[in-house]
């Protein structure tokens, strides 16, 4: 049956099989984490598009009958020295042309205009001014919620252009209708720009005038047809975690391939959650999976890689890592864990008296998971955010080998749900939370000693002026002036509001997470938020949208339950993978996983993870007390395509009653400190800490 959603691959006819592209969409690759999203939005508008690497030349473009070019969005300045080359030709050669984020400053400087590094950065979702008479955003409100992620804007904008969006005083659209060229700063191809679908509609139909044609067929068949024609007669070793993206892949082996074909090992690499590995081989038992459970938690806690003499270091000069259970960087966790289940898998292999060579590995890797590791399967010029376990060094060789079966490395996991179904999987396996391969391993900040910089005094004081900001106004400081140039006369107007009606602090928490910061990987502080009476919760979630705009070093936003915090800490409690303190972590989790299930809420939220911090609060420093305890934060997390998404607002997405009833519950756990909430949208922060 053919369909018109972008769920699949596309069908091969005549006309592509000679080259030719007569009617479809150039997707320019500059390095986004979203630029398959965008061919995935142009193929569920049923138009064809091809992802090409920015520096295509122009005349390919026109000789190929592309109707159309869109420039996703990249990590690289367009005034840097070494920013990716482009024909400039592309915006001449009478084509409509769409620049995202990116795209839209290499248009504004190709016809004379200027962009720079602002003071201000915005990362998440912003309400932004548009002008609905551009035909780019013709029939949409005249404020609209989009996705904006830069450091760089435009500052004057190019001749024959005109303004057509702003974020405050930030130009966040330019247009050029006479030659069909258009910029946006934002992200029409995500879920957090609430009508992006619209304007990619009125791009694609309105101005380029492409048409609807494009049919698929089902990918389920497409999948299934790549797996035999690799895999043959050999055999596949399947590593399954019980989650629905390994589940689905190894569905599709099941309906590929013949039964003594497939090897499926579930291996218990010790960061699992109470109870999982039980769980998961009576519930892949019950499809019918012969499931083969490997205890390896010994293996992994002392498990090591080689790694770079040093990120400096571009020589072929290795290292051997630390051991696990004492590593404290996550990059470094990740690549020793990835390692270490092709090692586990291989020595499942051998004592199976198996040929390696004849044993395909099979894994649930996902087109997120590729973006973010930048692999090159994925996009040319992405930045890593965070190495996924299923794209290490040592996967990418056996994967340059021919090694690797990935039949899912296209979906996303929306799409992957869906395809699960269709492969008819229980319901409670196709909508589980998904949990990391490495699992609790990384919702553990690990760290010997506290993290402060140089400039941890002056942020903790900028901090002081927004929390505080009624009062800072009457009181000039040079660092005001800093605040107010980030903020929108609306957005001053609002923090003089909450900050006249609540009283908070605002501090930096001597820890970094992982976040996602203008399509590059950022690894900063956290800021807590504290406060003498019960959280506004919607007063709180406007800080953490501010906040990181304001403080570029900051990528995380946490509230912090409980008494108004007198003392920040300013040193950790030691952590690392130790039995002791995954237990605390199990524990936790296991709580607050149980009453959201009881509550009813675990569909309505996409994911949870729970992580454990090396914070203890509420120490007298008079006394000295050492550092000895540690606190959790809960991270809920709203999302369809698990590129971008949005903290749930307790009393909005989740009860507040059903919060509050896990944090109390966490309280009890012996070793526990304080309990946090995670107020951060993706981007500026990742998913997961780590």
């Amino acid at each position: 049956m053919a369909l018109c959603n972008g769920d699949s691959k596309l069908e091969i006819n005549s006309a592509e099989q000679n080259g030719s592209c007569e009617g479809a969409v150039a997707i320019l690759d500059a390095g986004a984490q979203y630029g398959k999203v965008i061919d995935r939005r142009v193929r569920e508008l049923c138009v064809r598009s091809e992802i090409l690497p920015l520096e295509t030349p122009a005349f390919a473009i026109r000789e190929q009958g592309f109707r159309a070019i869109i420039i996703s969005g990249g990590p690289a300045s367009v005034y840097a020295e070494d920013a990716p080359w482009f024909d400039p030709a592309i915006f001449t050669i009478g084509k409509p042309v769409l620049g995202i984020c990116y795209g839209m400053q290499m248009m504004n400087k190709v016809f004379g205009g200027t962009v720079h590094k602002k003071s201000v950065r915005e990362d998440g979702a912003f309400s932004i001014g548009l002008d609905n008479t551009c035909s780019l955003f013709r029939g949409l409100q005249k404020e609209e919620m989009v996705l904006l992620t830069h450091g760089d804007s435009v500052d004057k904008v190019a001749d024959g252009f005109k303004v057509v969006a702003q974020s405050g005083n930030i130009i966040a659209g330019i247009a050029n209708e006479q030659k069909k060229l258009y910029g946006t700063q934002f992200h029409p191809e995500v879920d957090l720009t609430e009508r992006g679908m619209e304007m990619l509609r009125n791009f694609l139909f309105e101005i380029a005038g492409c048409t609807s044609t494009f049919t698929v067929q089902s990918r389920q068949q497409s999948c299934i047809n790549e797996i035999r024609e690799k895999v043959d007669k050999s055999k596949v070793l399947v590593l399954l975690s019980g989650g629905v993206d390994s589940t689905v892949c190894t569905a599709l082996l099941n309906k590929a391939l013949n039964q003594d074909q497939i090897i499926a090992v579930h291996i218990d690499n010790g960061f699992m959650r109470k109870r999982e590995s039980q769980s998961v081989e009576e519930a892949l038992t019950k499809l019918g999976i012969k499931l083969k459970v490997v205890n390896a938690a010994h293996t992994f806690y002392n498990g090591t890689t080689t790694l770079p003499i040093s990120e400096e270091d571009r020589t072929p000069r290795k290292r051997i890592s630390k051991t696990l259970n004492m590593t404290t960087n996550p990059e470094e966790k990740r690549k020793i864990i990835g390692d270490t289940f092709v090692k586990v898998a291989n020595e499942v292999i051998g004592e199976m008296n198996l040929n390696p060579e004849e044993v395909f590995l099979a894994q649930g890797t996902l087109r997120p998971d590729l973006i973010e590791s930048a692999s090159h399967l994925a996009s040319g010029k992405a930045e890593v955010i965070k190495t996924h376990h299923n794209d290490t060094e040592l996967i990418r060789k056996l994967r340059d080998e021919g090694k690797v079966i990935e039949p899912l490395k296209d979906f996303h996991k929306d799409e992957v749900r869906a395809l699960g179904r269709e492969l008819g999987l229980p319901e409670e396996i196709v909508s589980r939370h998904p949990f990391p391969g490495p699992g609790l391993s990384i919702r553990v900040i690990c760290a010997e000693e506290p993290y402060i910089c140089k400039d941890f005094a002056e942020t903790n004081n900028i901090l002081k002026i927004i929390t505080d900001f009624s009062a800072s106004v009457k009181k000039p400081h040079a660092l005001l002036q800093r605040v107010k140039s980030c903020m929108s006369d609306e957005e001053e107007e609002k923090l003089m509001q909450i900050t006249s009606l609540h009283s908070l602090n605002a501090f930096l928490l001597p820890i970094k997470t992982v976040g996602v910061q203008g399509d590059c990987r950022s690894y900063s502080y956290v800021c807590g938020l504290t406060s003498k009476e019960s959280p506004h919760w919607e007063s709180l979630l406007f800080l953490a949208r501010l906040i990181p705009r304001i403080c570029h070093t900051i990528n995380r936003v946490v509230y912090i339950f409980g008494s108004h915090v007198k003392e920040p800490p300013t040193d950790i409690t030691p952590t690392f993978l130790t039995t002791g303190v995954l237990s605390t972590l199990r524990q936790a989790d296991f709580v607050a996983h149980s009453i959201l299930r009881e509550s009813g809420y675990s569909g309505k939220i996409s994911q949870m993870p729970i992580i454990l911090t090396p914070l203890h609060f509420d120490r007298d420093p008079l006394q000295k007390q050492p550092s000895c305890r540690r606190s959790v934060v809960i991270r809920t997390f709203i999302t369809s395509d698990f590129m971008t998404g949005i903290p749930a607002m307790p009393g909005n997405q989740i009860p507040e009653e059903v919060v509050l009833k896990m944090v109390n519950e966490i309280k009890k756990i012996p070793g526990i400190s304080r309990v946090m909430y995670d107020l951060t949208s993706k981007p500026p922060g990742t998913t997961e800490w780590e």
